[in-house]
Parts: structure tokens; C-alpha cells; sequence
């Protein structure tokens, strides 16, 4: 699935946690809930790729996130991990490093597990629209990590989805501008 919210690394190391976007800003003292889920954890060093969201009841509420009066509600949905306890596990195949991460967050409070889904992209696409969802992220199950754009994952989003129609106002607004 693809979430609706601010992408995060986050990152327990011995000189502390960090919660960095993926355009490197500094979210830690933002999410207390995540950081102190993180500093929770029975692992000496962490580093965990998810999505920071907030939710009103099972709905996802990107609007609720961006006011920043609901930073202390806020939980990482964490759908990779790539280091645990000073080993690198972005060689591994995708399915091993899920089955590490959910070991480690199963009992977490404000850490939620974004599980694997396995068959048929357009039916999974449907249903993931049908939920809210923005989108889904297809990635194959044998694969190792790579970050940024890549061949072997595809993003495809929901035009229906909210954050399509802010992007389309993003853009007329920036086309205004122009003129």
C-alpha cells in the first residue's frame, strides 16, 4: 500500500534517534510517540524505512499530519528495515528483511507493520483504492533495497486519492505563477 504522509528514515544509533525525510529535514523532536517507540526497542542500533502518519479512527488523515496539532499522535508505518544491531541488511532479499522488522516492532506501540501483499497488481490496486489508500507500491518479494527510482519497484497512485488533487493544485498554482 501507499500511505499518505511524510516518508521517514528512522534511526536508533549510540549517539541517539533520528526521524529524517527524504528531503533531509530533522522531524525527531516532532514525533514523540515514534521516538519513544524507537528508543523502546530491544536492539542496540536500528534504521527503519516507513511513512509517518496519523489517522482519525482506520482512516489515514494526511490533513490531521500537516496541521501539526496531532504531532504527538503521529506512528511510523514501517514497511522496510535496512540496518539492525550494526549489520547492513540492504542486500537481503526484501521478504527477509519484513520478517526481521516484524519481529523486532511486532509489539510496538506507535510503530504499525506494513505487511507484504502478494498477488495480482491490478486487483490489489483496486482494493487498495476502495480502502483510501493513495496508491500501491509494487516490489518484488526477492529483491534487495534500493532507494530512490528504480526498475524494480513501481509506484501507481489513485487518481481519485486527495493527495492527486493536491498535487494538480500544486501545479496550476506554480502555472499561474509562470505567467
Amino acid at each position: 500500500m501507499k500511505y499518505d504522509g511524510f516518508r521517514l528514515i528512522a534511526r536508533r544509533t549510540a549517539d541517539g534517534i533520528t526521524l529524517t525525510t527524504k528531503q533531509g529535514s530533522d522531524f525527531s523532536d516532532r514525533y514523540s510517540l515514534i521516538v519513544g517507540a524507537i528508543a523502546k526497542l530491544k536492539v542496540n542500533s536500528i534504521c527503519i524505512d516507513g511513512e509517518a502518519m496519523c489517522f482519525t479512527g482506520a482512516d489515514q488523515d494526511f490533513d490531521k499530519l500537516w496541521s501539526r496539532k496531532h504531532d504527538d499522535e503521529v506512528r511510523l508505518c514501517a514497511f522496510d528495515l535496512l540496518e539492525l544491531n550494526g549489520i547492513d541488511l540492504r542486500g537481503l532479499p526484501l521478504l527477509e528483511r519484513k520478517k526481521q522488522l516484524f519481529k523486532v516492532i511486532r509489539r510496538s506501540v506507535g510503530i504499525e507493520f506494513v505487511e507484504h501483499l502478494a498477488g495480482d497488481g491490478p486487483t490489489i490496486f483496486a482494493k487498495a483504492c476502495g480502502l483510501g489508500y493513495e496508491g500501491i507500491v509494487s516490489k518484488r518479494a526477492d529483491r534487495p533495497y534500493q532507494s530512490g527510482e528504480t526498475r524494480i519497484w513501481l509506484k501507481t497512485k489513485n487518481p481519485a486519492h486527495p493527495a492527486m488533487q493536491r498535487v494538480m493544485d500544486a501545479f496550476e498554482s506554480e502555472r499561474r505563477r509562470a505567467r
